[in-house]
């Protein structure tokens, strides 16, 4: 009897043990890295991130975090010191589901961890109410989020990682009006913050260049089943359909298109400008269009070497998110080196008037606001299966447009 209550003991010992070893870290799933310099004696530094890691949009998400585990891994390897202190830094990852709801709860979450800095979320509908948590805790937030409204409610604590929804669709109004010669435009969105904004912001570009918008439809972003649209669509003749929204829709939406007969292209921005478009619409997908931000990867200042250790590391290619994900994680750290501190307070300064050299710009700065300065939008089209360049407009290089003075109904050919 002894014998086993001694075991017993021993046993529960053991197990407070392993239960302070694995209570070591807060917040969510935080990633092995960087754990080292907490046993030197110097300080292990969180960053918050959050984006959709499971459903739908997964995919977004996942290689939206592959280039913050990246950045991450990178900085550690450059052994850091800030404040006299070796410093780790470790990335505490949550999946907010592209749920506002679920999104303003990490938030908290994430404040009450006292994380050092967030990355993300990445959408726009889930970055805007999270935004407001993050600015009363004067923390730091740079976001994949494209949304006007985001840089738009006067907090000093939001930035961008990419071109902002403005920016995108007053290129894409005028682009398919001016160089693909559309005039009849029918417009769909999804009704979220990101859809509806982008669609928005191509509307009134469309307009400003003399296009006519001859309808304007809305659906879900859960929606698959297009054919009461698309027939509907069909008898107002349009030379262009633009889709505000994720590849979850579009790609079904651009081959039902298909075989309604509609000759017109599809139109997207960049959640349309995916592998997984390509995958899900097949061969359907040829002669669809999407902007991205920012120059082609291979144009980009330092894409070519990003592009191979990706692929080294995760074992794919690059996507989409990935490269604005570790330039975004790099500049934030970047700012905290500067101002020699991980204090939200201190660096947040420092990190509105950065100017870092990384992947996607050789001039990574911020405007008042939180809008990236240099907001270089380029052009792409489907051909044979493959994403390929029309044309970039404005940032740090420009790209010869391939077909872009081709009408409007031979760009779905």
């Amino acid at each position: 009897m002894r014998f086993t209550q001694l075991k017993t003991v021993s046993l529960a010992v053991a197990a407070a043990l392993a239960l302070a070893a694995c209570g070591n870290k807060e917040g969510g799933a935080a990633d092995a890295s960087g754990a080292s310099a907490e046993a030197a004696g110097g300080n292990v530094v969180k960053l918050g991130f959050a984006a959709p890691l499971t459903g739908p949009q997964a995919h977004y998400g996942e290689e939206y975090k592959n280039g913050v585990t990246l950045a991450i891994e990178d900085a550690n390897a450059e052994k850091p010191v800030i404040d006299g202190k070796p410093v780790s830094f470790e990335l505490v990852a949550e999946d907010d589901q592209a749920d506002p709801k679920t999104a303003t709860q990490i938030a908290q979450k994430f404040v009450d961890a006292k994380v050092s800095g967030i990355i993300g979320h990445f959408n726009s509908g889930t970055s805007i109410p999270a935004s407001k948590i993050y600015s009363d805790a004067n923390l730091p937030q740079i976001a994949m989020a494209t949304a006007p409204q985001f840089t738009q409610q006067g907090f000093k604590t939001t930035f961008r990682s990419m071109t902002s929804d403005t920016q995108q669709g007053s290129v894409m109004g005028k682009f398919v009006v001016e160089k693909l010669g559309a005039k009849r435009i029918v417009i769909v969105d999804d009704r979220t913050a990101y859809g509806q904004g982008l669609a928005d912001e191509f509307e009134k570009s469309v307009k400003a260049a003399g296009g006519e918008v001859v309808k304007r439809e809305f659906t879900t972003d859960k929606a698959t089943d297009f054919a009461a649209i698309l027939t509907s669509i069909k008898g107002a003749n349009p030379d262009i359909i633009f889709y505000g929204g994720a590849d979850a829709q579009s790609a079904p939406m651009a081959k039902q298109m298909k075989r309604l007969g509609i000759k017109a292209p599809l139109v997207s921005g960049e959640m349309t400008k995916t592998p997984t478009f390509l995958k899900l619409a097949g061969k359907e997908a040829d002669g669809s269009i999407a902007s991205l931000a920012g120059l082609p990867l291979e144009q980009m200042p330092k894409g070519p070497d990003y592009a191979q250790r990706y692929k080294a590391r995760f074992n794919m290619d690059v996507a989409t998110y990935s490269p604005y994900g570790y330039d975004a994680t790099r500049a934030m750290i970047q700012a905290m080196k500067e101002a020699n501190s991980t204090d939200p307070t201190k660096y947040l300064p420092v990190l509105a008037k950065i100017n870092y050299s990384g992947v996607t710009s050789s001039s990574w700065a911020y405007d008042d606001k939180g809008d990236l300065k240099d907001g270089g939008i380029t052009v792409y089209k489907v051909v044979n299966g493959e994403w390929t360049v029309m044309e970039t407009v404005g940032g740090r290089a420009a790209a010869p447009a391939a077909d872009a003075s081709a009408p409007a109904a031979s760009a779905a050919q």
